[in-house]
């Protein structure tokens, strides 16, 4: 595998300019935090912005909302759960995050497939196209376990619930480093591992809440899924650990 990590003009670090780096030390001094943090200790300069966010925080409504019943197959599940005494608002909110979550991560294992076509991956694994292919297509059965398991609840696997959008907001970031066309194998690796990581651990809660709210088909399902889960995982850490320390030595 062809070197992926070198030396170049990189200015950003304070070594490239030691007098400039005296002049920003000495403004912030002079200057104080440009923003507030500890409410009990809020320098001067920072009080106009720590109590601008406080006020947002205080006015600001929640991230959506998880839809109302829209059959009667869903009514009624959801009386049900509610005479039990759990709230099935809070399950279909987790059924809807992990639903987006695995549209996402199908997504993650496309534009991986992309980059690796046109990359060196010898270093990795002789079939490492075969095997992001079929990551990719295990997460699009996830997703398609979720739409189910939604249904079956009566629940409308099309609505963003709040988790979802907000699921989706934090996915950008890995979507963006696989996409970017000067990002090498290692860093996409490290992208794709922290979204496997979030996954793993989403599954596990999701599991739980489905047994403790009495729904013990669906979490065996599951179950299935984090082991598959758990072995994206454990192959894109190998594969990055390769990488780099082959890179390295």
């Amino acid at each position: 595998m062809q070197p992926t990590t070198h030396m170049g003009m990189n200015r950003t670090g304070a070594q490239m300019s030691p007098v400039d780096t005296e002049a920003m030390e000495r403004y912030a001094e002079t200057m104080g935090p440009d923003s507030g943090i500890d409410d009990m200790n809020v320098p001067g300069e920072a009080q106009p912005a720590a109590e601008m966010r406080a006020q947002y925080i205080d006015q600001g409504e929640q991230v959506g909302s998880v839809p109302l019943p829209g059959t009667m197959k869903g009514a009624v599940s959801t009386t049900m759960d509610k005479l039990t005494g759990n709230r099935p608002e809070v399950l279909i909110d987790k059924l809807g995050e992990r639903l987006a979550f695995e549209r996402t991560g199908t997504r993650l294992y496309e534009m991986m497939l992309a980059k690796c076509r046109e990359i060196d991956t010898s270093a990795v694994d002789p079939d490492v196209l075969g095997r992001l292919s079929h990551f990719r297509d295990e997460e699009a059965e996830h997703f398609a376990m979720v739409d189910e398991a939604m249904r079956s609840i009566g629940a409308d696997p099309t609505a963003m619930t709040p988790c979802a959008d907000v699921s989706a907001v934090a996915s950008m970031g890995v979507l963006q480093v696989i996409a970017d066309p000067r990002t090498n194998l290692p860093q996409c690796l490290n992208a794709l591992l922290m979204a496997e990581m979030t996954d793993n651990a989403g599954w596990e809660l999701l599991i739980k809440l489905a047994a403790e709210t009495g729904h013990t088909e669906m979490a065996e399902k599951f179950r299935q899924a984090l082991v598959q889960e758990e072995e994206h995982m454990a192959t894109i850490k190998q594969w990055l650990e390769r990488c780099v320390i082959t890179e390295a030595a």
